[in-house]
């Protein structure tokens, strides 16, 4: 059974492919006419589900997609599903980091706490739709450790270890990752639905 992952990612499209073997999974670069989707909800899960239904609306197959961010305790979960485009700039992951550790500045070491979370959705082309979530609980650090990782993983600690997500290795990170999470829950969903 082909399922069709809404990114254009190799790594995501890696790690789907790890979670669901016995599947064939394929990855955007594979229908260059679909373009992007704007993710216009208000939570993860409505811009999962936007991205999933619409992609398994042009292409016809099971389609999978997610969204994810962190979200901070004190900011009343903020940035969350803005993560990407805190700083006003979708991608600029120094300026959103940045911009963060500046409105916490003045925030006690003990009250940033916070969590990332991932939503992954399921949509096949009869429009019928599930999903799954994954949480990374953690705090923040007041300034970036690592190389490793991208966005917020440089200044984001899980609870129970010492490292940054940055500093860990990628398998290390894909062993607890909330996306990592998001997709093994997916994965009976998707058995149930989709195994002949």
């Amino acid at each position: 059974m082909r399922i069709l992952l809404a990114t254009r990612n190799p790594g995501k499209i890696a790690e789907l492919r790890r979670i669901l073997a016995g599947f064939d999974i394929v990855g955007l670069e594979e229908f260059p006419e679909i373009g992007d989707v704007a993710e216009t909800g208000v939570t993860f899960e409505d811009n999962a589900l936007l991205k999933a239904r619409e992609v398994a609306r042009q292409s016809g197959l099971p389609s999978v997609a997610d969204d994810s961010g962190l979200c901070v305790d004190v900011l009343n979960g903020m940035p969350g599903v803005f993560s990407a485009r805190w700083s006003g700039r979708h991608g600029d992951d120094q300026a959103n980091l940045d911009l963060l550790l500046a409105q916490v500045s003045d925030v006690p070491d003990d009250k940033l706490t916070a969590h990332f979370t991932c939503v992954a959705a399921l949509s096949l082309p009869s429009g019928e739709s599930r999903v799954a979530e994954g949480v990374l609980p953690g705090h923040l650090v007041r300034a970036p450790r690592g190389s490793g990782g991208f966005g917020y993983d440089p200044i984001f600690v899980p609870d129970g270890d010492s490292r940054t997500t940055a500093e860990m290795t990628a398998d290390e990170k894909d062993a607890i990752s909330h996306r990592g999470r998001a997709f093994r829950a997916l994965a009976p969903i998707v058995h149930e639905l989709l195994a002949p």
